[in-house]
């Protein structure tokens, strides 16, 4: 697997593509609303991006970005196994990776500047804290970040952060978590957790993590995410999320579909094993109304961006 997120024009969002699966999103582009590709890395950087575009019959531009404004690079490139090669030995940061194209400087013009915040300091506490709370929750994206920080102190009458001003503050604060998890060793809890549910997920188990804000959403959502075929689920919502990053366990919801208290329990004991198999602990006393509880757990969930 190549440790980057590939964005599509037509929306998709690939995480951890293999180098055939990036082979094949450029060899597509080029079609009517399938002009590009951006690439980022895992842990998403600000400013460090590669890029393609192409319309069929064209040569296909190609970018990359390391960080500041004089360090973002563009060439035309003729010919699709090139791109391919120069993508592929980006995303796996090859010595070397960018011999080949004549790469020019590209000139995006002035970076605006970015006044500071105007906030007294409970309200930079304040709104600091939130953010990294969802930050140690480890699932939102830098825009979905800087657009929480954005909103959280608007008030009818007041909006004292802009879009510029969040993104800068989020960004520092997204680098301090990248910096933290790089002195991780090894497979994580919440990785644990993931490999459970991909497990229950190929079993026949619909498992999403992180699902909707609460428990009523996620009850009503979860029969649409689900394969035919699927006998049950189980996921966990938002506020699960938090609890878990706040050092209290993660509550796990689940049930049959067919809404039987019999394979309700079936589900629960199959989630309970699919769990300890992970090498997690859990607290459940085998009655199906009840919820499963990961417990003690260590969420240490490594940001993708």
């Amino acid at each position: 697997m190549l440790d980057i997120a590939v964005l599509t024009e037509t929306g998709e969002r690939r995480v951890r593509v293999t180098a055939e699966e990036l082979a094949g999103l450029v060899r597509r582009v080029g079609a009517e609303g399938d002009h590009f590709l951006v690439l980022q890395r895992i842990p998403d950087l600000p400013d460090v991006f590669a890029q393609v575009w192409h319309e069929t019959g064209g040569d296909y531009q190609v970018e990359y970005r390391d960080g500041a404004a004089d360090r973002h690079f563009q060439a035309m490139v003729g010919a699709t196994e090139d791109v391919i090669a120069v993508l592929t030995g980006w995303a796996r940061q090859e010595q070397g990776w960018e011999t080949g194209p004549k790469w020019a400087p590209l000139d995006m013009g002035p970076v605006p500047e970015v006044p500071p915040l105007d906030l007294d300091d409970a309200e930079r506490a304040e709104l600091e804290e939130r953010v990294r709370l969802e930050l140690a929750g480890g699932y939102a994206t830098r825009d979905q970040l800087a657009e929480l920080a954005e909103e959280y102190l608007v008030t009818a009458d007041r909006r004292p952060v802009s879009r510029d001003q969040a993104r800068v503050l989020t960004d520092r604060l997204w680098l301090e978590r990248v910096a933290e998890q790089a002195a991780w060793q090894g497979e994580t809890d919440p990785e644990r957790l993931t490999r459970a549910f991909t497990a229950l997920d190929e079993a026949g188990v619909t498992a999403r993590e992180n699902f909707t804000c609460c428990r009523n959403c996620g009850r009503s959502e979860i029969g649409g995410e689900a394969e035919p075929g699927a006998r049950g689920f189980v996921y966990f919502h938002s506020q699960c999320t938090e609890s878990a990053a706040a050092g209290h366990g993660l509550t796990l919801l689940y049930g049959g579909f067919d809404s039987s208290a019999e394979t309700t329990a079936a589900i629960g004991h199959e989630v309970v094993a699919a769990l300890e198999a992970a090498g997690l602990h859990t607290e459940w006393d085998h009655d199906p109304s009840r919820a499963i509880t990961v417990t003690p757990l260590d969420w240490r969930r490594r940001l993708v961006g």
